[in-house]
């Protein structure tokens, strides 16, 4: 079948994505002989779609995936979906708040099955969009972190975990999101230096004799204040310590104390306010003073109705109550005054509301705790465990920067808040009598045999998200049985491919887990990738419309739909003018069909270690071309092979001593060895970008601008064993070739591969079923040929010459003129380039002359003992006029350049690289100016 003319990548990729997994490829039947590769997916959240982070992390492990699976190993890649707890959680209340309904009012049981409803449409969706990438993953392993088997094991560790000792329940400060209602980790938190204010308060001492003055950035907050801190060494309060002060405000006293660690005698006036129950430092300052903890917030951060609250602020919003308690502070002359103030403002990631630091019930992991005797690593703490991993270098981080980043995290880790005021997550196996007494059960039959007849209570708090994704190691695989196959042969997985966004939220939590839980590592290396952003480097959001959809940018999509789906996106619809205005400037004719090929090629490309993607459309756009041009080079060696009557496309083994190849075919092939070897060695380094540029080189401007076009010559030779062994050349090398390249760009190599090599005798040959499941090409040695190789070499600076020369004289493409060679020596070698040169540099013929003709105007370049002088008819008027033009543009270069080597000043203060190349350019240009000099004297010479 002859290739059709143009690469149509959306019919190959609808065709390819379903007919592999129909064929099973991507379920592997496991032989215990051949070594294992085995990594499981950062399951997506089930949030939506795809966006362009998993776009560019499943292409890396795909790439990798594949080309293991060609390489024979047991390939084993699981996929899963999280269930996103609090992620989730928003897109339902989202779309609750439109029908003006809570999740309160349609209860816990509906509100479950409503998520469950949006779950089914996403999974769907994301695993759809994953085919389409091409993404070669084993469906058949498919889990979700809430399915029944998974949530078991949940279950199984946190029971455990609290038997051990290493679970808690406890009252500790902590990150609340007021929209949320629910408490969130540091690593949810983004602060950003905003503008506000500073308040200066007066509280009077107890006896009324004086008063002392806070600086405070959160003046609602003192209705929480149980102390004022000064520090020892401040002469200023060193006589009032010890001594109590009127709470502004309230009808009641507070003591000032001496507090020497966090006190900055700099800031503000040296005295703290401490609120023990909504600040990190007070909570720490309060525990270690014996303070009372007060808590002025209710969960959705409104006034508290409490006693020992004034009843003027119960209810009110904390920024309106902050209002309220400026105001009636100035009517008591208490505020002294306000100073603007910059100020670290932290919000939740997630609704961009600020947080508030809040005293809650929350369960915790004792990460610090050594643990008993009956674990895998008794006395040491969890934590402690997983720093000797990476530090005894069991587990690898690439690149290995990250080691200190990972070390100081573990050296500083605090205890794990593993519960969630939510409804949508694994719900926390507790149960309370009306005691308050905990039941820590693994269902409420042995909750309820513990309690006896009391009557007992679910705890509704769910767990963090993160405690059940960080124990998917194991989970998915059967544990905590250990016989299963899965958990003999797959732990610990190969590889994790990550970003190092979630290297803290993630990949440190299932180190702990997994060792703590099987005594083995999880994973022996952890690959760290940065994150895609935008062209400019900015981060990609909604907010700056920035945001691109991998399938648009595969599929293509006109301009209309385009706005529609961004300003379907909109959470502020004021913006709705903005975004429409913003995308027809960036994109005015829609984002064209780039294919899931030239999509994969870019994130490769682009892929160097640990840094961010800055990721463009015009490198997509390049590497469209890139596959239109490998498709050309295809479709040329099929039609220049059967054109050939070359009887079968089942080539030649090329290893076949029988077999006299030319230079040019020697040269290519070995070219190919040393491609191959690049590439096995930068998929050990895991430099992606490094084998996209080295597989690109190769096709593009060694394969297609140089060998296809010595082929055409060659294929046109009287001599049948030369068209024959060009034929076997094209066919060896292109075959070969589109085995290196399938691990990047799987769906056209694997249409052409079965397009054109297949084939026998008309038939599917059945050992050759995809390319997918070949062989990864193998390097011969003995096929790197440097001869060959330095025969190009010099062919291609012959072949360059002439085309410069060409240039030179502003020759037609189409003029076909002599070149005469001035040589001392008429030898073999020389004569060996002629009939490529002749075709390449488009010459009528060749001569080699003892001496060029003398006061010829034609221009000439010299080798080192020849010389090439190309004969052709020339307007001198004008060729005087264009070369009198160069001379002084690039006189006026050399005289620039020459004032800053002449310059002291430039000459003491640059760096002597910059010093050398300067020298080094006034040298190059020097030798050109003299060149053209000599060619204007000779076309002056020749006026005359």
């Amino acid at each position: 079948m002859e290739l059709i003319k143009s690469f149509e990548s959306n019919k190959i990729e609808n065709f390819w994505k379903k007919e592999w997994e129909k064929r099973g490829y991507f379920t592997q039947v496991i032989n215990s002989k051949n070594p294992f590769f085995v990594l499981q997916l950062p399951p997506p959240n089930i949030t939506g779609i795809l966006h362009m982070g998993h776009a560019f992390n499943q292409t890396i492990t795909d790439s990798l995936v594949r080309y293991h699976r060609m390489r024979k190993f047991n390939t084993i890649w699981i996929p899963g979906f999280d269930h996103a707890g609090i992620a989730t959680q928003m897109i339902i209340e989202r779309e609750l708040d439109i029908k003006k309904i809570t999740r309160q009012d349609i209860g816990r049981k509906k509100y479950i099955e409503k998520i469950l409803e949006w779950k089914k449409k996403s999974s769907f969706n994301i695993s759809n969009q994953m085919r389409q990438l091409g993404i070669s993953i084993d469906w058949s392993k498919e889990y979700f972190t809430m399915n029944e088997n998974i949530s078991s094991v949940v279950t199984e560790v946190f029971v455990k975990l609290f038997e051990q000792g290493l679970i808690y329940r406890g009252k500790r400060i902590v990150n609340w999101d007021p929209k949320l209602n629910t408490a969130i980790s540091d690593l949810e938190v983004v602060s950003k230096e905003e503008d506000g204010f500073i308040w200066y308060i007066r509280y009077p001492l107890a006896d009324n004799s004086d008063f002392i003055t806070v600086a405070t950035t959160r003046p609602e907050t003192i209705i929480g204040d149980t102390a004022v801190a000064v520090s020892k060494n401040d002469k200023r309060y060193t006589h009032l310590i010890g001594k109590l002060l009127k709470l502004p405000l309230c009808n009641r006293y507070i003591p000032i104390i001496e507090e020497n660690e966090y006190i900055d005698k700099t800031f503000g006036t040296g005295c703290m306010k401490i609120t023990p129950a909504h600040d990190f430092i007070d909570y720490i300052i309060g525990k270690k003073h014996n303070l009372p903890q007060i808590n002025i917030f209710t969960s959705d951060a409104k006034i508290i109705e409490k006693d020992i609250i004034p009843i003027v602020y119960h209810k009110l919003d904390r920024f309106v109550a902050r209002k309220k308690i400026i105001n009636d502070l100035n009517n008591m002359g208490l505020l002294e005054q306000i100073k603007a103030h910059k100020i670290l403002i932290p919000r939740g990631d997630r609704t961009g509301s600020i947080i508030e630091p809040m005293l809650t019930n929350q369960w915790f992991i004792a990460v610090n705790k050594p643990t008993p005797k009956e674990t895998y690593f008794s006395g040491k703490s969890i934590a402690e465990v997983a720093l000797e991993k990476i530090k005894n270098n069991e587990i690898k981080l690439i690149p290995k920067d990250w080691n200190n980043i990972y070390k100081k995290w573990l050296n500083n880790i605090e205890d794990w808040c593993i519960s969630r005021q939510l409804w949508w997550g694994h719900q926390i196996p507790v149960w309370y009598d009306e005691d308050g007494k905990i039941y820590v059960a693994r269902n409420e039959f042995d909750a309820q045999i513990q309690a006896g007849k009391k009557k007992i209570y679910r705890d509704e708090d769910v767990l963090d998200t993160w405690f059940s994704s960080s124990i998917l190691p194991f989970s998915i695989l059967g544990w905590p049985k250990k016989k299963t196959q899965e958990y003999k042969f797959y732990i610990p997985y190969s590889i994790l491919i990550t970003g190092f966004d979630i290297l803290f939220f993630w990949v440190i939590r299932m180190i702990m887990m997994t060792t703590h839980f099987t005594g083995k590592i999880p994973f022996k290396k952890v690959y760290i990738h940065g994150l895609v952003r935008d062209s400019h480097g900015k981060k990609m959001s909604k907010s700056k419309n920035n945001i691109l959809d991998p399938m648009d940018v595969i599929n293509g999509i006109k301009l209309k739909d385009l706005i529609e789906k961004r300003v379907y996106a909109l959470e502020d619809l004021k913006k709705i003018n903005d975004i429409t205005k913003i995308t027809k400037k960036e994109f005015p004719n829609g984002i064209s069909a780039f294919g899931a090929d030239a999509l994969r090629f870019t994130f490769i490309s682009l892929s160097t270690l640990g840094r961010n993607i800055n990721f463009d459309l015009k490198r997509c756009q390049g590497y469209r071309n890139f596959c239109n041009k490998l498709w050309n080079a295809a479709r040329f060696v099929q039609i220049n092979v059967l054109s050939c009557n070359y009887n079968s496309i089942e080539y030649k083994n090329i290893n076949n001593k029988k077999i006299k190849l030319l230079k040019a075919d020697r040269w290519i092939i070995s070219l190919l060895q040393k491609t191959n070897l690049k590439i096995r060695k930068e998929f050990s380094n895991y430099r992606f970008d490094n084998i996209a540029s080295a597989i690109y080189k190769f096709i593009w401007h060694e394969y297609c601008d140089w060998y296809l076009e010595i082929a055409k010559i060659q294929l046109k030779s009287n001599d049948k064993y030369c068209k024959l062994n060009t034929c076997n050349t094209l066919l060896y090398v292109l075959e070969t070739l589109l085995r290196l390249a399938h691990p990047i760009i799987p769906f056209i190599t694997e249409d052409l591969w079965q397009k054109i090599f297949p084939l026998k005798n008309g038939k599917i040959n059945e050992k050759k079923k995809s390319i997918m499941v070949q062989n990864y090409p193998t390097i011969n040695l003995n096929k790197i040929d440097k001869k060959s190789e330095k025969w190009i070499k010099q062919l291609k600076i012959y072949v360059n010459a002439c085309r410069n020369l060409r240039g030179e004289m502003k020759l037609s493409p189409a003029s076909r003129i002599p070149l005469y060679i001035e040589s001392k020596n008429n030898d073999n070698y020389l004569i060996s380039f002629f009939p490529y040169l002749q075709e390449l540099a488009k010459l009528s013929n060749i001569k080699v002359v003892n001496a060029l003709p003398v006061n010829s105007i034609s221009p000439v370049i010299i080798f080192d003992n020849i010389k090439f002088m190309l004969i052709a008819k020339i307007n001198i008027i004008e060729e005087k006029e264009r070369i009198s033009k160069e001379i002084n543009k690039i006189s006026i270069i050399i005289n620039r350049a020459q004032k800053n080597i002449n310059n002291e000043f430039f000459i003491k203060k640059a760096p002597k690289k910059i010093i050398v190349k300067e020298q080094e350019r006034i040298n190059n240009l020097s030798t050109i100016l003299h060149k053209l000099q000599e060619q204007l004297l000779k076309f002056k010479n020749s006026n005359n």
